[in-house]
């Protein structure tokens, strides 16, 4: 008899065990929406676009902050950055929040192994390359660091460089290198998740695999490269003449191409390009291993960037503004539990919705009082009703010992920015006019009703 309820019991165990959805957690580093699946004309990524085909794509999601360790802080705690005090590429989130539960410590904490390969918290790219960076161990049972010949160490010389030398990591350098997928950091990371999945096939898992690419310096096998037409071929971002005449300094303070030459910048977009191939055949593999091994069926897949990308709008490159281009991020969802098939949302979301997102579809308790929305009812009928806004705020250093600020809020129509709490100036751009926010509209008396709503919510959202 005893037996007998002990094989009821284990069975029981199993069942639930069998019944939990797996989380394949995927994140890349620096990418923008130059995506085929987001209809970008020239750029080639084929198992996105199939993921996206599979899943729900968000047109418009938002993260919290344009810089990596930021964002992914505050991703991973489901807090906004003045929650987490992450501002900088040094702070960790635990010097001030020790006991915060992490959305993989979630899961770790409810039975699944929870298991990172590569970059999911902040590491300097490519310089902490195989290293913990700022990693958070409590959010783990597995963290695995490979790395590969585009880290550099041996062969610094190599590089191209493109406008003034600066550190691998901040520079506007590119290589079209020899060898194979497998000799590159995001080919060893695709290797490891790939061994991952194989061992954890029979137990609930949170598997995060996070790629480097295509930050910069824009390293990756030349046979990527060739898949777009030569530089001279390569479109140049769209920039109007007196762009920058109606933008407060403060927002133009992130690093500038004006010393490119025209042949430079095109050499630069198809390098970017080319990494952004690169990452999508590695995350092709790893979604190829998925289907192996039966596991597509009851596993949620999270496709996400830390933050978007500039490649010459309003003459400016990289990331930590608060336009469009770098606040916007690539975002896909597929949950084989929800309606998820092929659609997509113009919803406005947030980065830090995932959190409250994968505890809805997991079925666990998320933390009380996270700020984000469970995008369940979008992933079920994207055209549910959905009137939140998303915020994002980047900062240009400190004054008198505390953090200036450029805060950003962004609805269906309107994005408005404060610099220094409007200091410093102010932006508002209509993107039913004018998705380039080529002009802002701060000073146009017809509409002062509309700023100062949108300067309520910014306010609202720092009580």
């Amino acid at each position: 008899m005893i037996l007998r309820l002990l094989a009821l019991f284990l069975s029981a165990v199993a069942l639930t065990a069998a019944e939990k959805p797996n989380v394949l957690f995927i994140a890349v580093d620096d990418m923008n929406n130059d995506l085929g699946c987001y209809g970008h004309p020239l750029v080639k990524t084929p198992h996105l676009d199939c993921l996206a085909a599979q899943g729900m794509r968000f047109d418009r999601a938002y993260c919290q902050f344009p810089l990596c360790s930021p964002s992914r802080s505050s991703l991973m705690t489901g807090l906004r950055p003045d929650r987490t005090k992450v501002a900088d590429l040094q702070y960790h989130f635990r010097e001030g929040l020790p006991n915060v539960v992490t959305l993989s410590q979630l899961f770790k904490n409810n039975g699944y192994h929870a298991a990172r390969v590569g970059k999911i918290y902040h590491y300097g790219n490519p310089g902490q390359i195989g290293t913990a960076g700022l990693d958070d161990p409590p959010s783990w049972d597995v963290a695995l660091n490979p790395a590969g010949r585009d880290k550099l160490t041996d062969e610094p010389d190599i590089i191209q460089y493109t406008g003034p030398k600066m550190s691998f990591g901040a520079s506007l350098s590119w290589l079209a290198a020899e060898g194979a997928d497998s000799d590159h950091t995001d080919g060893k990371v695709a290797d490891e998740a790939i061994k991952l999945l194989e061992q954890n096939k029979d137990r609930p898992f949170f598997l995060a695999v996070g790629f480097y690419k295509p930050h910069t310096p824009y390293v990756a096998p030349k046979k990527y490269f060739d898949l777009y037409p030569p530089a001279d071929q390569i479109p140049l971002a769209e920039v109007k003449p007196g762009d920058r005449d109606d933008i407060p300094k403060l927002a133009l303070n992130s690093q500038k191409g004006d010393s490119l030459t025209d042949e430079q910048r095109r050499l630069l977009r198809r390098a970017y390009w080319a990494c952004i191939s690169f990452a999508d055949a590695q995350i092709g593999r790893v979604l190829e291993a998925l289907d192996r091994l039966k596991l597509r069926d009851n596993t949620i897949i999270v496709f996400w960037s830390d933050h978007g990308y500039h490649l010459g709008e309003h003459g400016l490159w990289q990331k930590q503004t608060c336009f469009e281009e770098a606040a916007r991020v690539p975002l896909i969802i597929a949950a084989p539990q929800t309606k998820s098939r092929g659609g997509s949302s113009r919803a406005t979301v947030e980065l830090i919705d995932l959190y409250p997102t994968l505890a809805d579809l997991a079925g666990l308790k998320a933390p009380e009082g996270l700020p984000g929305a469970s995008l369940r009812p979008l992933l079920n009928d994207p055209a549910t009703a959905w009137d939140r806004p998303a915020f994002t705020q980047t900062q240009r250093g400190k004054k008198n010992g505390a953090w200036v600020f450029g805060r950003s809020v962004r609805t269906d129509r309107w994005r408005y920015t404060e610099w220094a709490d409007g200091n410093a100036g102010v932006e508002l751009y209509d993107h039913d006019a004018d998705p380039k926010e080529y002009t802002n509209l701060a000073n146009d008396g017809r509409y002062i009703a509309e700023r100062a709503k949108l300067a309520a919510l910014l306010k609202a959202k720092q009580q």
